[in-house]
This record gives C-alpha cells, structure tokens and sequence, in this order.
C-alpha cells in the first residue's frame, strides 16, 4: 500500500515537472533557470495545490460562488505566483501569463494522468472496486 502512494506521488510529481517544462516552451512568459528550479517548482506547486489552495478556496467561497467559479481560475494563477516567489530561479511575468499557464497545466496534467493506469478514482461500493 505505501509503496504504492509513493510511486503514485513519483508520478505525479514527474507529470507536473512535465506539464512545467511544457508550458514555459509555450509560454514567453514563464521561465526557469535551471533543471534544479524546475523540479523544486513541481514539488512546491504540488504542496501548495495539496495543502494552502484548498484553504484558499475556502475562504474565497462566496466569491467564487458569485462569480461562478471563474474566481478558482484566479485562485490557481496566485498559487502559481506564489510558487514562483518561493523558487528562486522560477519566474512568472505577471498574472495573465500565471492564469493561462494554470489553466495549461491542468488541462495536460490532467490529460497525462489519464494516460497512466491507476491513477483514475476509485470509488468503494460495497467491498466492490470499481475503477472510473
């Protein structure tokens, strides 16, 4: 089981250092340095979509809500410019380049992990798995 999280976690992480490196060949505005700042940037992104955007969202409930969820779009942009401050060698040019960006990555992150076997949901029914 726990070796399994952690190959999943592997994947994941690769499929974002990925989607990265893809996105800032096609978009001017997102750079990185080096290899290094890139892998970093992946993982550091992960924690943040795992960890402070789910808090954010939250918080930003009723504006999203109100805005009818093109807010969470925003909310994505500034976790990636958050990202982006916290890893030197990661550089966003502004917001437009980090919404775009965002929304890139989790169209084709999500495109890859489809691609992979075992990293669809699961849903538990009745001591029956049944993969989605």
């Amino acid at each position: 089981m726990m070796n399994s999280q952690i190959s999943y976690f592997l994947i994941h992480w690769a499929i974002m250092s990925f989607s990265l490196w893809i996105a800032s060949k096609l978009f001017k505005g997102i750079k990185f340095d080096n290899s290094k700042s890139l892998i970093i940037s992946a993982l550091v992104l992960g924690f943040a979509n795992a960890v402070v955007k789910p808090i954010l969202f939250f918080l930003t409930l009723p504006l999203t809500v109100l805005t009818l969820g093109f807010f969470y779009l925003a909310l994505n942009a500034f976790i990636i410019q958050i990202v982006a401050k916290l890893v030197d060698g990661f550089k966003v040019s502004g917001f437009w380049t980090a919404l775009f960006v965002s929304v890139f990555i989790a169209i084709f992150a999500a495109f890859l992990e489809s691609l992979y076997p075992g990293t669809h949901t699961i849903l538990i029914h009745q001591n029956n798995t049944i993969s989605i």
